[in-house]
């Protein structure tokens, strides 16, 4: 079993980062968590979540009111939905934070 974590800003921003958990047994993905995470307002915020929680890969938009946006990948495997996440938080981490801000205003 290999497992590996790092944490990384994302274009050198300190208050949006990428996180990165995987474990590697036997060639093959079997848990992950890859996440875009926000400092606002002082305070960090999960706000997209790629991970193999229940057993299967899926997609969570977290929102400021505690509800979450779920996307299933149910062809897909663990490592190709880790790569997907990966790709789709690099690209779109922006819109991301864009939405969380805008929905927290609501909220106000």
């Amino acid at each position: 079993m290999s497992e590996t974590q790092f944490v990384v800003p994302l274009q050198g921003s300190p208050i949006n980062r990428y996180r990165h958990h995987h474990i590697f047994e036997e060639g093959v993905v079997t848990d992950f968590v890859i996440q875009y995470e926000a400092e606002i307002d002082g305070k960090w915020h999960e706000i997209v979540r790629y991970d193999t929680a229940h057993d299967r890969p899926h997609k969570d938009v977290l929102h400021p009111d505690g509800t979450e946006t779920k996307e299933e990948f149910p062809y897909y495997t663990n490592a190709e939905v880790m790569t997907l996440g990966q790709n789709d938080i690099r690209k779109n981490w922006r819109r991301y934070r864009e939405q969380y801000e805008r929905e927290m205003k609501r909220q106000k």
